[in-house]
């Protein structure tokens, strides 16, 4: 393997052009057929909008105040201390400008713990350098770059712990996890399914990828597509071992799968994004999945949870279904499961052009939905994180051919400790939105009192 590690910064300004203008948010529009619960509360429009064209996966600061993004061409920097008007603070590209091969591209996935802030790439194949690169991000106004690392394979989504970075290393035989030691520059770790047993190795690797990797407290919960979710003990990372595995199918049954390309496409598998609770004892997997061939048998998918209280012995408690589409072929209204976040007894979640959405699952077996909005038309979510007095969706509009530009929306957090049963006007599906009043928690008044704006910022800035 040939591998070079940069130690120097780059120094990179903010790139020029439209990035990070401010924008009008759209106005839902529609009727359409009832998609949302008569209780569920709804907010008739964003907080704030701010455009981002690249706009991918979106993480936020330890305090919710800044937000992290991925934006194909590098990652950028916004200001969300006021949710009614995001700002961008820098827009960082050229990430490992000093390799022979290129600056990285397609950059679509990264993590961030305490004041460090991990970005890899390139999530396909393609010219350029295959890595990542690791922020000091302590003065937002000012990140600094502190290392650079080239792997040999692309790397569809990374994790960090504060110090060892988890990639997808699928080019590789297996296509494992790869653990580097961000302190040391040294790859210290693999593991793959072949590591479980050799009868994966007869599955084709297009339905047993590792696209999702999420690593916390010691434990790693990988993402196999078709071959499933799998948790692992990575308190040493040089000495992985296999805890436990969810969904999938057995291998020997994937081997013989004849239609490859359909059987990744379509439900059952297609294990996607995953990610735990704030605590490691709720287990969420969503899948992404479409109707490959319009007859109905196909997705879209939606997020399943798990009790993992006990790491070794997983039990399914209940599934998020997706919002309706009337076209769930892959070029049509997806609405299947993305990336989402499970935190302070709130699944925040985003569903491409099914929008965002915001579940109480304090009763984990009763997942109850508490906010939603879409705008199907214009808007393609790939994430929803929570911020501070507030959650943030990022919008891809990703193959819609929309006049609206991608970036970054501001949503009320609501709250869920007090909910009421309002009456929602209907959910519209196949390029409509979700309207409604807000409920309880809502007003942007109390947002802003909340957060104490003023002060925070001239401190920050």
């Amino acid at each position: 393997m040939r591998r070079r590690t940069f130690l120097r910064s780059l120094g990179l300004g903010a790139s020029a052009g439209a990035v990070g203008t401010s924008a009008a948010h759209p106005t839902p529009t529609g009727d359409g057929t009832g998609a949302t619960p008569a209780e569920t509360p709804t907010g008739t429009d964003p907080l704030g909008t701010l455009d981002l064209p690249g706009a991918r996966e979106l993480v936020t600061s330890p305090d919710g105040h800044t937000a992290y993004v991925a934006t194909g061409a590098g990652v950028a920097f916004v200001d969300v201390t006021d949710p009614t008007a995001p700002r961008l603070l820098e827009h960082r590209t050229g990430l490992l400008a000093d390799s022979d091969e290129g600056p990285m591209q397609i950059v679509q996935d990264l993590a961030v713990v305490g004041d460090r802030l991990l970005v890899a790439g390139p999530a396909h194949p393609t010219e350029g350098a295959r890595g990542f690169v690791l922020f000091d991000v302590s003065d937002r106004q000012n990140p600094d770059r502190i290392v650079g690392y080239e792997t040999d394979s692309q790397i569809h989504n990374c994790d960090f712990d504060g110090r060892y970075a988890y990639l997808t290393a699928n080019a590789r035989e297996g296509n494992p996890l790869l653990v580097v030691d961000t302190e040391t520059a040294q790859e210290v770790g693999t593991w793959s399914v072949l590591d479980a047993d050799d009868a994966w190795a007869d599955v084709p690797s297009a339905l047993r990828p590792l696209h999702d990797v999420w690593v916390q407290d010691g434990y790693a919960y990988l993402a196999y597509w078709d071959g499933g979710t799998w948790i692992l003990d990575v308190s040493d990372p040089a000495d992985i071992s296999l805890v436990s595995r969810v969904r999938g199918q057995d291998p020997d049954t994937l081997a013989a799968v004849e239609d490859v390309s359909l059987e990744r496409t379509e439900p059952p598998g297609n294990d996607h994004f995953v990610t735990v609770n704030d605590d490691a004892t709720l287990l969420g997997v969503g899948g992404e999945s479409w109707d490959r061939g319009g007859d109905g048998s196909g997705g879209p998918s939606g997020v399943e949870l798990f009790d993992i209280s006990d790491p070794a012995a997983p039990e399914s408690v209940a599934t998020i279904d997706p919002p309706p589409t009337s076209d769930a072929t892959p070029g049509g209204v997806l609405t299947t499961a993305h990336n989402f976040e499970l935190t302070d007894g709130r699944c925040y979640s985003s569903w491409y052009n099914g929008g965002v959405k915001v579940h109480d699952v304090r009763d984990p077996a009763n997942p109850r939905e508490v906010f939603a909005w879409r705008d199907s038309e214009t808007t393609s979510f790939w994430t929803a994180q929570r911020g501070n007095g507030c959650f943030l969706g990022a919008n891809t509009n990703a193959n819609r051919g929309s006049d609206v530009t991608p970036g970054v929306y501001t949503f009320p957090d609501p709250d869920i400790a007090t909910p009421t049963a309002t009456e929602s006007p209907s959910a519209a599906d196949g390029g409509q939105s979700v309207v409604g009043a807000a409920g309880p928690g809502f007003g942007v008044a109390a947002v802003l009192a909340a957060l104490g704006l003023a002060a925070w910022r001239r401190d920050a800035d």
